[in-house]
């Protein structure tokens, strides 16, 4: 606490200066509900300066007070804006030093030019080599390379890229720890990786969400007409025998118009995508982050979503009479120089069962690794005795061909191993073949949980594999998703995207590879991980610099936060308007028509400390929300209705409460000095 308190007063001056800049009505005309403000203020302090200008009779202290809670007004809701956006700048200035140092080894002809990377261009071949940072986005071409990512990604471990598949982007300003590769451009100066995070993270070239945009045209709506009433107010005021001052219209027409709103609308968007930053998310623009909330659909690929990915060994079956240790032994000794994941599963299995087996056969022995031709790997043992284990059809056909016989319970325990959702491989010697190992493709701690916090927030799953139908299903049962494709192909989840969004829903995914990129770009959010290739994260329009695809429930529940925070705000701001109401009409019209004697609950003490006790209500409440809009509106999984009353009640009933205790607070106090 005593930490963000300190920040916070070095932050001052700074957050200050920039308030005062944003008073520019160059800049204020962009918000219309506070260039009113200002328009309201300078016309007050003038008639500070001279009271009767304008045949008024109100003294000017009451207009220079008027003017001056105007001005506090203005000031507060810059404030806010300017703090949002510091948070951008002081990593957008980081980014920038980041981005200064880089130089390139540029391939020209048959020899390499040593240049700054602002000059490459999209097609130039750099070579980057150990301790080297790569100096722009791109794909490698050659080589194969350690690189760390922790510069833009904030994680430690380094990460393999090499030519070819699915791991062959590299982002500029990361760093190549060991080896070196050469690497193609894929960016034109200033639509790098690192230009995209500069211009996001600086709040003032954000762009504004169509959301956004239309609760502005809301906003507009409502100033422009209460700026009419208040203009054709006085004919009426006249007709009733009551002179309506203009510093009096001022405060009424900034009490009558959504100020708080107004003043903090901006500040809530740029937090909210800041906030996706933060959680090293980079979205192209505010409508993904938006979009992200009103998710009805999440398309997840199994394999390193829902499951870790890696098969590993969880269970050794005898077939055929042989024994458990037998099958252990076997599995164990074809596995011994097998450093694939499954193989070293096998041996951690055998410690996990405490079976022994005698490492001294395979000594001298020749290792067969994995082929495709064969699906199959083992050991050749110097006593003359072939140990294979492999896909259980392809060992079935070694065996026949060893002149050995097929147990009748095998097929029956791989159907088994299948139907549990995972994938059995036969352990033989020669012609015999002892057992099955079960590996199993293990379900990530938590998932089914967070597929039913999904499911209460009203979004349904879909889990896509490229696994057959009996082990997807098991999959998707113990998963907890909703629904699943199995034997997917690209064309599958593009079609599944288009059914859902054919049905009014919005569809997110995640994905890594180029063949994911038509899927990526046909969903409403597409989240390409950072490890993926250039045409994955050209579709995508977020971008996950972890590379977790399971963080798609994260992104969604900001996006939910960014929208129930701005309808918090403006249910509060509205509710705030109502109570201002009935501080300031009473006061203005009540001598004139004692039947507005009922609207005056507050019992305010005069009509002077009335309207000042809600311009300083409706100046205050601004920077006491900035906190909130700042962090966001907690969000729960709960169902939408839930949601609905309890923000009704909670910032509606709530927002009218607090205003009536605190303006008549603030009008006891007042009322002693005026």
């Amino acid at each position: 606490m005593a930490t963000t308190i300190s920040q916070f007063v070095h932050q001052l001056p700074v957050v200050m200066k920039q308030a005062f800049r944003k008073l520019d009505p160059r800049l204020m005309i962009r918000n219309p509900v506070l260039f009113v403000v200002e328009v309201g203020c300078v016309l007050t302090l003038l008639l500070a300066l001279a009271p009767d200008a304008l045949g008024g009779t109100t003294p000017g202290w009451f207009n220079l007070t008027v003017g001056l809670i105007l001005l506090a007004t203005l000031l507060f809701a810059n404030a806010g804006e300017a703090i949002a956006e510091g948070r951008g700048k002081a990593q957008a200035d980081s980014l920038r030093k980041t981005k200064a140092v880089l130089t390139a080894h540029k391939q020209s002809g048959s020899t390499w030019k040593t240049i700054p990377s602002v000059e490459l261009r999209r097609g130039d071949v750099v070579l980057v080599s150990q301790g080297e940072l790569i100096p722009g986005d791109g794909e490698v071409i050659e080589g194969l390379a350690l690189v760390d990512e922790s510069a833009i990604t904030g994680e430690s471990a380094p990460v393999i890229k090499e030519a070819g598949g699915d791991f062959s982007s590299v982002t500029g300003g990361t760093r190549v720890i060991s080896d070196w590769i050469k690497v193609q451009i894929a960016s034109e100066p200033g639509e790098s990786f690192l230009d995209r995070m500069i211009a996001l993270v600086e709040g003032a070239k954000r762009q504004k969400t169509p959301n956004e945009m239309a609760l502005s045209t809301v906003l507009i709506s409502l100033t422009l007409i209460f700026l009419i009433v208040v203009v054709t107010l006085p004919f009426y005021a006249n007709y009733l025998g009551i002179r309506l001052e203009v510093p009096m219209l001022v405060a009424l027409l900034v009490c009558l118009i959504p100020t708080t709103i107004g003043g903090l609308l901006s500040a809530i968007g740029i937090a909210g995508m800041d906030r996706v930053t933060r959680f090293n998310v980079v979205a192209r623009s505010g409508k993904a982050v938006e979009a992200a909330g009103d998710i009805n659909t999440i398309i997840l690929d199994k394999t390193g979503t829902i499951t870790y990915g890696n098969r590993m060994a969880s269970e050794f079956i005898p077939v055929g009479g042989a024994a458990l240790g037998d099958v252990g032994a076997w599995a164990a000794i074809g596995s011994l120089q097998d450093e694939t994941p499954e193989g070293r599963s096998v041996l951690a299995l055998m410690r996990q069962l405490e079976l022994y087996y005698d490492p001294a056969v395979a000594a001298g022995g020749t290792f067969e690794g994995f082929r495709a031709e064969t699906r199959m790997s083992g050991v050749d043992l110097q006593d003359g005795r072939r140990v294979r284990k492999g896909a259980v059809d392809a060992v079935k056909q070694w065996v026949i061909g060893q002149g050995g016989r097929v147990p009748s319970d095998l097929n029956d325990a791989a159907e088994q191993i299948a139907g549990a959702g995972g994938t059995p491989l036969a352990v033989a010697v020669d012609g015999w073949i002892c057992g099955l190992i079960h590996l199993k493709d293990t379900v990530k701690p938590g998932m089914r949980e967070r597929f039913e916090q999904m499911r209460q927030m009203g979004i349904k799953t879909v889990m896509c594999t490229g696994d057959n139908p009996l082990t997807a299903a098991t999959i998707a049962r113990e998963a907890g998703v909703d629904e699943f494709i199995a034997e997917s192909r690209p064309e599958d989840k593009i079609a599944v995207i288009r059914r859902e969004q054919a049905e009014g829903k919005l569809v997110a995914m995640t994905g890594d590879g180029t063949n994911d990129a038509p899927a990526l770009a046909q969903a409403d959010v597409g989240i390409a991980m950072n490890t993926g290739t250039v045409a994955a994260k050209e579709a995508a329009n977020m971008i996950d610099l972890d590379s977790d695809p399971s963080k798609i429930i994260e992104v969604v529940a900001i996006g939910k936060q960014l929208l129930m925070t701005r309808g918090a705000l403006t249910t509060f701001s509205i509710a705030n308007d109502v109570a201002k109401y009935f501080a300031i009409l009473p006061a203005l019209f009540m001598l004139a028509i004692p039947e507005m004697q009922a609207l005056n609950v507050m019992q305010l003490g005069s009509p002077q400390s009335a309207i000042l006790s809600a311009l300083i209500f409706n100046a205050v409440i601004i920077p006491l929300l900035i906190p909130l809009a700042m962090r966001g509106v907690a969000y729960r999984q709960v169902s939408t209705e839930r949601l609905l009353r309890r923000n009704l009640l909670l910032y509606g009933v709530g927002g009218m409460i607090v205003p009536f205790a605190c303006i008549k607070l603030i009008d006891l106090l007042v009322h002693l000095w005026v």
